[in-house]
């Protein structure tokens, strides 16, 4: 049996992108919402782990973390659920622009943080390589944002080399440059000859519709007016009745999109995917619970009619959230589970 998966959802907020720890982060991944994410039909998660949860700042792990992590991959396998570990954020690479960019992120300037990647791969691959190769999977890391992608190029070698020294036929899964975003495809270099490689793409177009007024997103969030999707997000006779400053954003934002333009933003990633015939994966994508329900579930809709015609398998941003499969606050089902799995 194949390493195969086809949709599935982002545990996050778990090991990743959180400060709860002790019983209130055990209780935010339980062995009951395995149960009742696999009866939705998924055959897969991926779960995000952070560096700083996994490891002590003098590089120690942290054994509850690590604990956690195998329960969760034990949790998996019992419910026939296959699962990739992704090496989400480290303290040297943060995804998050304002965060990490410009000068913060020392990553790719620096050659001992580029080998501390790999040391947190080589403690990775020693705690997980006896789990089958059917049912773990490895992500290399989420989201690089190198100013040249010749440097995300040179950098994923490090971890890479590291796991086939120990596993030369672990699913290893690497995604482009620049937020994995489907423009920077044609300048990625993975290794050559290695089938067991899966590509990765995340895809929030338009962010105008996918983000819109959600708080962390700057510019966006200062449009406060309808939206409509499949179409021109902003209908023309609203334009002129906004500020110089709103306008100029909208006006920036106001592409026609329908699921057309999805197949068409596409296209560089699914090329990429079928020159070096390897699979592609979208482990990420969504609209934000800000968004009216209709227009998140057309979006939603279209963007899996997509993906299943160009044989790309999923996984949604994310099981519990403001983009989720369940409402944060009240843990029921949102709009996201009727567009793609019902």
């Amino acid at each position: 049996m194949a390493f195969e998966m086809q949709r599935g959802t982002n545990i996050s907020h778990w090991l990743s992108q959180s400060e709860l720890r002790g019983e209130e982060r055990k209780g935010q991944f339980t062995k009951e919402d395995v149960t009742r994410l696999k009866g939705l039909g998924l055959d897969h998660l991926r779960l995000p782990i952070d560096e700083e949860q996994m490891w002590k700042e003098n590089g120690e792990q942290e054994p509850e973390a690590w604990e956690l992590l195998q329960q969760g991959l034990d949790w998996c396998r019992e419910a026939d659920l296959r699962a990739i570990v992704d090496l989400h954020i480290l303290r040297s690479h943060h995804f998050v622009e304002e965060e990490g960019a410009h000068g913060k992120n020392t990553l790719f300037s620096d050659p001992k943080e580029a080998d501390r990647l790999g040391q947190c791969w080589r403690e990775l691959s020693a705690a997980l390589k006896d789990r089958s190769n059917d049912w773990v999977a490895y992500e290399l890391m989420n989201e690089a944002i190198a100013d040249d992608p010749e440097d995300w190029n040179r950098v994923l070698q490090i971890p890479y080399n590291v796991i086939r020294k120990n596993e030369p036929e672990r699913l290893i899964a690497i995604g482009s440059n620049e937020w994995c975003q489907v423009q920077t495809f044609p300048y990625l270099k993975v290794p050559e000859g290695d089938p067991n490689i899966i590509l990765v793409v995340h895809f929030y177009n338009p962010m105008f519709i996918t983000h819109n007024q959600a708080e962390w997103s700057e510019n966006i969030r200062e449009y406060l007016g309808p939206i409509q999707y499949p179409g021109q997000p902003v209908r023309d006779e609203i334009i002129p009745t906004l500020s110089d400053r709103v306008r100029g954003i909208v006006e920036n934002n106001n592409e026609y999109y329908d699921a057309a333009a999805m197949a068409k933003a596409l296209l560089p990633a699914i090329k990429k995917a079928a020159e070096l015939n390897l699979p592609l994966w979208c482990n990420e994508f969504g609209v934000v619970d800000t968004v009216d329900d209709e227009i998140r579930k057309r979006w939603y809709r279209d963007f899996k009619l997509v993906m299943e015609m160009n044989n790309i398998c999923w996984t949604n941003w994310d099981f519990r959230g403001q983009f989720g499969l369940f409402d944060k606050e009240h843990n029921s089902q949102t709009v996201v589970v009727d567009a793609l799995l019902n």
